[in-house]
């Protein structure tokens, strides 16, 4: 039961999406509590990546549901703030669009790989997937201070560039996997292609 726990977490932080878009659409630009709520949320979402993975490894309990459930919980959780921030104008629509194109096109390329080799987690990778955490903590807290706004929208632009380089470094990575094997890519396993860092970090 214990080695459960970590696909446990990554449930709940799939749960926690919607849950934590509901509170936030609540609080509109009036309700402050909605605001919180929804802030914790993520908070809390957001600190189930890191335990999970570290459970997993810890108890050797990687799973491939964990494998596959892992990241995509955590794009999940990311785009749905930012996707929320866009729309309630606090933030403009082109970082979400680049970020969005960057990773469905670094997870379209390692499923397309997969087959031959497992792309590996970049630092820069796992560096960007804290920057973006770090903007939306700033950018969703509710408080009066211009600071943390001005704090969470360059930590946001500076995880944009990050996204763009690592985006561009996992393509040439792809590329030449593609090349050297001289065929066509193909998708074939989205368990394997997911599961580049047990800690469920893809980057």
């Amino acid at each position: 039961m214990v080695r459960e726990v970590p696909n446990l977490l990554t449930v709940l932080r799939l749960i926690a999406v919607p849950v934590m878009l509901a509170c936030l659409v609540q609080a509109g630009d009036a309700e402050a509590g909605w605001r919180w709520l929804g802030w914790g949320i993520f908070v809390f979402a957001a600190a189930t990546d890191a335990l999970d993975g570290y459970l997993a490894r810890r108890w050797q309990a990687v799973t491939a549901f964990g494998k596959l459930a892992d990241p995509l919980a955590d794009k999940a959780l990311v785009l749905a703030a930012l996707g929320f921030l866009a729309v309630n104008h606090e933030t403009p629509w082109w970082p979400l669009i680049i970020i969005a194109i960057r990773e469905i096109g670094v997870t379209l390329g390692r499923l397309a790989v997969a087959r031959d080799v497992v792309i590996p987690a970049s630092f820069g990778g796992k560096a960007k997937t804290a920057l973006q955490v770090a903007a939306i903590f700033f950018l969703l807290l509710p408080t009066p201070f211009a600071w943390v706004d001005t704090l969470g929208w360059w930590l946001l632009l500076i995880s944009v560039v990050a996204a763009v380089v690592t985006g561009l470094d996992y393509g040439w990575r792809i590329f030449g996997v593609a090349r050297r094997h001289g065929a066509k890519p193909t998708v074939q396993s989205p368990v394997i292609a997911d599961t580049v860092d047990p800690s469920g970090h893809v980057g």
